[in-house]
């Protein structure tokens, strides 16, 4: 299968002959097995197969193997949410004493999650700009780091990464880029061919879809070579004592290391588990994913390219617009568009804000983006409200921000709510 839409449709489950059509839901806790020698080989990883839910399940690794095709990887895992698969992503690479270099344009909750959360485990984050130049970079990287994390396209500033620059600056000191894919998807960008070695997700968005699951996921690139860089990876290339002395890159190489890890260490011992049943929920929108991100994008450009003429407004940030200081970088990386979430920002600041969003009636004021309804948020109020105004600036998030996310609407209903709604302002 080489299109995107025929993998979003037929990879990660085929049906054998009698088998359910539909990718079943494994509603178990636990697997049967014949002799207690069976079990004890998947214990010691020596045979494939389930022993756990809290550790796997066939539903979950069916979807997460349609998500890892469709991102370009080799082994992938779904997460209970996309905060679980940031943090896991971090987690199984540090220990206490290490450090990671980060984007400062990331989602308010991995801000608090990266800075303070993960700083009282001993983890230390340096915060760099999203366009930061390659030497730039090189100042920021420190002996003991480890990895280096942004966001394809940030939310809710929309700063597009320089995915080569953080990932040739992620190389030349031995430690991988992790970029969260989130609002492009793998239908507008994937980060893999661009040179970054794990992808996260918020399952959550677009890939559902419809606001009606909650879920994460990783996917390994499969390219970074571990035992090359053995001493910045004790976890993964020295025997790891809680598992009966396993070397995760030794016994399963550059594609299986870092995701059997997450799966034998992180998922036993935190149970960050995926629902099967809500795993069930995302490959129904990765179904039709390829078509809804095209009619998402679509409305966001609408939208956005209606707000930059608006007297009321006083500035709007959409990355596919000519005007944008990511247009470029945007054509590059997300030639098929960016997303469907335009972030405008009023004249009157937050209260103008407030006072907008109050007035919108397509659009609901809600703590969601990227499904198929339009909604709204004010940042600086909410998802973003434990940072200090230095912070949000750093951030791109300054006071009267609000973040649009357009659903699947028809554009002239989506044009004329938000035009009703700055009329209001501007009386």
């Amino acid at each position: 299968m080489s299109g995107i839409g025929t993998k979003c449709v037929q990879s990660g489950y085929r049906a054998k002959n009698g088998e359910p059509r539909q990718l079943p839901i494994y509603q178990s806790t636990t697997y049967r097995y014949e002799t207690s020698g069976q079990l004890a080989n998947i214990f010691n990883l020596e045979d494939p197969g389930y022993m756990y839910t809290r550790l796997a399940n066939p539903t979950n690794d069916a979807v997460a193997a349609k998500i890892c095709e469709l991102e370009g990887g080799k082994a992938a895992i779904l997460t209970s949410s996309g905060q679980a698969a940031s943090f896991f992503s971090i987690f199984n690479l540090c220990s206490s004493g290490d450090h990671v270099v980060c984007s400062s344009s990331i989602y308010g909750g991995t801000y608090n999650l990266f800075k303070h959360t993960m700083s009282k485990m001993g983890i230390d984050f340096t915060f760099v700009r999203s366009d930061a130049s390659l030497e730039e970079l090189d100042v920021a990287f420190q002996p003991n780091t480890k990895a280096v994390f942004g966001e394809t396209v940030s939310n809710p500033s929309l700063a597009v990464l320089d995915i080569e620059t953080f990932a040739k600056a992620a190389h030349n000191h031995g430690v991988p880029l992790i970029i969260d894919n989130t609002f492009a998807t793998p239908i507008n960008c994937r980060p893999i061919e661009w040179g970054c070695d794990l992808v996260v997700h918020s399952t959550t968005k677009y890939m559902d879809g419809h606001a009606g699951t909650v879920g994460g996921a990783i996917v390994d690139a499969g390219n970074f070579d571990w035992m090359a860089h053995k001493d910045k990876f004790p976890s993964l290339c020295t025997p790891d004592d809680s598992y009966h002395g396993v070397v995760y890159a030794e016994k399963f190489g550059k594609e299986g290391a870092f995701i059997t890890k997450c799966t034998a260490h992180l998922m036993r011992d935190f149970g960050s588990i995926q629902s099967p049943q809500n795993a069930y929920y995302i490959n129904l929108g990765l179904e039709s994913l390829h078509v809804r991100v095209q009619r998402h994008t679509s409305n966001g450009r609408t939208l956005a390219t209606f707000l930059e003429s608006h007297p009321a407004v006083e500035s709007v940030n959409y990355p596919d617009l000519p005007s944008n200081p990511y247009y470029e970088l945007a054509k590059k990386y997300l030639p098929n568009g960016s997303s469907g979430v335009v972030s405008v920002t009023l004249k009157g600041g937050r209260i103008a804000a407030e006072k907008f969003m109050e007035a919108l009636k397509l659009f609901s004021i809600e703590t969601h983006v990227s499904d198929s309804r339009c909604c709204c948020l004010c940042p600086s109020l909410t998802t973003h409200r434990q940072m200090s105004e230095e912070e949000l600036l750093a951030a791109g998030v300054p006071a009267g921000l609000v973040r649009l996310s357009c659903g699947l609407e028809d554009p002239e209903d989506i044009i004329a709510d938000v035009k009703n709604a700055l009329d209001s302002v501007s009386r």
